[in-house]
């Protein structure tokens, strides 16, 4: 029997809110709430958004000054809901009303040559071709004049308005790169170091802890992002340096990596000696990366697997690559589709319209892990079950016209996924209890090639109504990070019994295939325990999809239960409530910004002799388990 590879935390961040304790999903389905978790919801991002801080056991505001609270988030209701989610692009990044570029510039002489000064230091090394150094006694000192006879071809520092000013952001005033000693990483690192943080945290189950259970080269971290480190601290800054008359420096290179995510958490966050990478695949990574991750736990190689993505896409160049494509958006797209002729009437917050009369794609930051566990370890550590990994498909396009175009490989690995819901739930839970997380990028070609993926597979195995739901209609598209915005707010229903419509939307497109599909325009209360299951759809630029099989923590428990038995589950649920209550502490302590994330630089860096090594096992000081060198032929039949 394969091992169940168990959701036992997970963390992030994205335009919704922090991850763990489901804060982010509470945000998307805020109106259908109960009063006490909506209040809850809105200290923690006030909070989070640094509108609020807890001193001495009271609520202040920025300044200092005690507040009432119930009177704070009544006056700031809006302020907190607006401030979250897709809406239109703040400057704290960039001024999308000011993009540098250069404009080339040819300059000729006419009647006379051209003549200006220069800083000596500014001189270039060749002389340029026309170029004349002249003596001139009233040249300021330090300086040289110039002389060109002819053409001078000059770059000109301009500056222009971005044409798509919507986004999903993070929280407005949360700022990653305060929180501990940055030192100049790209924004994707820092976003890596608040949401691996986040979930280990949410664990309730103290790290020690679980390396003194399990051998170190059985814990595995898969991490990464699609587009790498593409801000200026990272590849894009290697990239812009010279370009802008500046220098290159040493991080930008070895800091932009697309899996420097999964390292960061290793030498940083874990100090992991285990197995580590990332399967980079566009907006397919995340699925990508939980594929691998269950594959190990499933067979045995690893009991212990920390997933995620991190992606910081919203830099000047990306947004001009993908609106260049036609993909994004852009303001203009959206006053036509809506009839408008005036900008400032442009609601930003419905950017993105999945399956609906849509024009493009909303770009998103977000930071998304998860913590897996065997089942065994599950249960021995009493760790919380959000859910666990029944399979994850991915299959590629075959032959394709353009790169960009979609193809087969979603039908399959679509397909592969719903059997192998059915193959675990039945074919009456399946048509009944399971519904479908689609990848929704509200584009014109998804919203017809998705829904009738969808809609096929939905007929070939007679489901007649299958909720579909989309949440990049509330956070954009965080590529990489994308099916990691879908996981973690698909557990949310399991804790609180609400799919999260499709709320930008007022009707279904005409060319959409909604048949055998129950595309939820609003919220669809389920119950906590009314689905059992959720198919997670990603589809990659360049032909990567992937679909996965998710399992509700109902049904989880109930299968530990046969395997294992009751009086085992019974002492899984004793140890459990220890968890849970080491779980809601961290969750009110950072509610109140009283936890920091955890970055270890410089901690514990063991060398060579802090190694005990023999020819059947390896044991590294400070850590109980040994790494087992007695290691079997695969291929014994093989050998002579």
């Amino acid at each position: 029997m394969a091992n169940l590879p168990v959701i036992t935390g997970f963390g992030g961040i994205n335009p919704a809110g922090r991850s763990s304790s489901h804060h982010a999903y509470r945000r998307l389905v805020l109106d259908a709430l109960g009063s006490a978790e909506a209040r809850q919801t809105r200290i923690s991002l006030a909070s989070l958004m640094g509108l609020l801080h807890y001193r001495n056991g009271q609520w202040q505001n920025p300044e200092g000054t005690v507040v009432e609270l119930e009177s704070f988030l009544t006056r700031n209701a809006s302020v907190i809901e607006n401030s979250t989610l897709i809406r239109q692009l703040e400057n704290n990044l960039f001024d999308p009303q000011r993009l540098l570029f250069h404009r080339r510039l040819t300059m000729s002489a006419r009647d006379q040559p051209l003549e200006f000064e220069i800083r000596q230091s500014q001189m270039p090394g060749d002389l340029p071709p026309g170029w004349q150094v002249i003596s001139d006694p009233a040249t300021a000192p330090g300086h040289l004049k110039i002389r060109v006879e002819s053409q001078l071809d000059v770059m000109l520092a301009a500056f222009r308005n971005s044409p798509v000013n919507s986004a999903g952001q993070l929280p407005s005033g949360f700022d990653p790169e305060v929180l501990y000693a940055s030192r100049n990483h790209p924004r994707g690192l820092q976003l890596t170091i608040y949401g691996a943080s986040d979930a280990i945290n949410s664990l309730g189950i103290d790290w020690q802890t679980v390396t003194a259970t399990v051998a170190p080269d059985r814990i595995a971290v898969y991490a990464g992002s699609g587009m790498s480190q593409l801000d200026y601290n990272g590849n894009g800054g290697m990239m812009q340096a010279r370009l802008l008359g500046k220098k290159v420096s040493s991080k930008q290179l070895a800091l932009g990596y697309a899996e420097m995510p999964a390292d960061f958490v290793n030498a940083y966050v874990l100090g992991n000696f285990g197995t580590t990478g990332t399967n980079v695949a566009a907006c397919a990574t995340f699925l990508y990366n939980l594929r691998q991750a269950a594959r190990d736990i499933q067979n045995g190689s690893h009991r212990v697997a920390i997933v995620g993505t991190s992606e910081a896409p919203l830099v000047p160049e990306i947004i001009d690559g993908f609106s260049t494509m036609g993909a994004l958006a852009d303001d203009d797209a959206l006053m036509k589709l809506d009839g408008l002729q005036d900008i400032g009437a442009v609601n930003y917050r419905r950017a993105c319209r999945p399956f609906g009369n849509n024009v493009g794609f909303t770009l998103a930051e977000s930071a998304q892990f998860v913590v897996l566990f065997d089942d065994a370890l599950a249960l021995e550590l009493g760790a919380n079950i959000y859910g666990a990994v029944n399979e994850v498909f991915i299959n590629a396009d075959g032959f394709k016209k353009s790169i960009a175009s979609p193809g087969l490989g979603n039908y399959i690995s679509m397909a592969k996924a719903t059997a192998a819901t059915r193959n675990l739930i039945g074919d009456k839970a399946l048509r009944k209890r399971s519904f479908v997380q689609a990848h929704g990028t509200g584009t014109p070609q998804n919203r017809v090639t998705e829904s009738q993926i969808l809609s096929e597979i939905a007929a070939t195995f007679g489901i007649n109504s299958w909720p579909v739901t989309a949440v990049k209609s509330y956070l954009g598209h965080s590529l990489a990070s994308s099916a990691g915005d879908q996981l973690v707010s698909s557990l949310g229903l399991w804790r609180y019994g609400i799919i999260p419509g499709i709320r930008t939307v007022d009707q279904i497109a005409d060319d959409v295939c909604s048949e055998n599909l129950d595309i939820l325009l609003q919220h669809r209360e389920t119950g906590r325990e009314g689905m059992d299951a959720v198919i997670i759809n990603s589809k990659g630029f360049g032909g990567n999809n992937a679909s996965a099989s998710i399992l509700a923590p109902h049904l989880v428990t109930k299968m530990l239960g046969k395997k294992y038995g009751k009086a085992q589950l019974s002492r899984y649920r004793e140890i459990n409530e220890t968890v849970r209550s080491n779980t809601d502490a961290y969750d009110d302590a950072a509610i109140t910004g009283q936890t920091e994330v955890i970055y270890r630089f410089d901690h514990n860096v063991l060398q060579g002799e802090s190694l005990d090594l023999n020819r059947k096992s390896m044991k590294i000081q400070g850590i109980e388990p040994a790494i087992n060198l007695d290691i079997p032929n695969s291929y014994a039949d093989m050998c002579d």
